[in-house]
């Protein structure tokens, strides 16, 4: 009796270690948890049960985790389109309009239809960062159409005939008269936009600047010319008499009137005529000296 109670007793233990079996929990339960925590490591299988959960339940986690699962897609679509725009246009940007591209393409799958969904969401993923990019465009889409036509005329003519094409060249290629194509070139000279904040690529990472910092002020002088300019007025003036080249200062650089000039200098106003036509005589014949002067 007493080792029958023993057997007894120990019964439980072994009950213990080969418990009995359970309901299984649900398979859809078993594989939404993982991708929660790690979506990138969602197998085929896995996604085809959460889609077809999703698509009968409209669960908004469910949506969350196929967002998550294919937000590399969105990235690498982004960073495509990219390397086709100015570098003033965000990766991020272009990501975040991606994205509500995903969310539409997740929306609008139909699974009965047998395609895939990266197929699928590619286009529309795409489709929403253009969509984005002309929404922020300031220029017409018709003008984006004839400047990038322009563009490849241009380059085709180049590859025919090993040279810059003239502009007869163009319009016949296009089919246009030179009138059109003059306006066709007006419109895409301000087709682009660039943003003056952007830094200045000059290879020192240590002395970098804003382009607006080296941006050119054409109305200001260029030292070049005045030097020039210094240069051929002492030449020219280097064989007048003081009295002569006071008058031909005050005339061309100062702007002065003939009869103002003959105030100042205490003269007629004929006499300033006078000397300015000799003056004007003898310069002349020495150009023509020059100009007929052996090379």
């Amino acid at each position: 009796m007493a080792k029958s109670s023993v057997a007894l007793r120990s019964s439980p233990r072994q009950s213990v270690a080969k418990p009995a079996k359970v309901a299984p929990k649900s398979r859809v339960a078993a594989v939404v948890a993982p991708p929660l925590a790690a979506p990138h490591a969602l197998t085929e299988t896995e996604l085809e049960v959460i889609w077809r959960t999703f698509k009968r339940t409209r669960d908004e986690n469910l949506r969350n985790t196929l967002i998550e699962h294919h937000m590399p897609l969105v990235r690498s679509i982004a960073e495509r389109v990219l390397q086709t725009l100015p570098k003033s246009i965000d990766v991020d940007d272009l990501s975040s309009a991606g994205t509500f591209g995903l969310m539409d393409a997740i929306n609008g799958f139909d699974l009965s239809r047998g395609i895939k969904f990266k197929t699928y969401c590619t286009t529309r993923i795409r489709g929403s960062i253009l969509d984005e990019l002309r929404s922020q465009d300031w220029v017409p889409r018709l003008v984006r159409l004839k400047a990038h036509r322009l563009d490849r005329a241009i380059r085709q003519l180049e590859g025919e005939l090993g040279r810059a094409p003239n502009q007869h060249e163009i319009a016949s290629l296009l089919g246009i008269s030179l009138d059109e194509l003059q306006a066709h070139e007006a419109e895409a000279n301000a087709k682009t936009i660039f943003s003056l904040s952007e830094k200045w690529d000059d290879g020192d990472e240590e002395k970098e600047m804003e382009k607006v910092e080296i941006l050119a002020d054409r109305k200001s002088v260029d030292p070049v010319e005045t030097i020039q300019q210094s240069d051929a007025l002492e030449m020219i003036t280097s064989s007048l008499t003081k009295k002569e080249r006071l008058i031909i200062l005050m005339y061309y650089y100062e702007g002065l009137t003939m009869r103002e000039i003959g105030e100042i200098m205490e003269l007629t106003e004929s006499r300033v005529c006078q000397i300015h036509s000799n003056v004007m005589m003898r310069l002349k014949a020495q150009l023509d000296r020059a100009q007929g002067a052996p090379a």
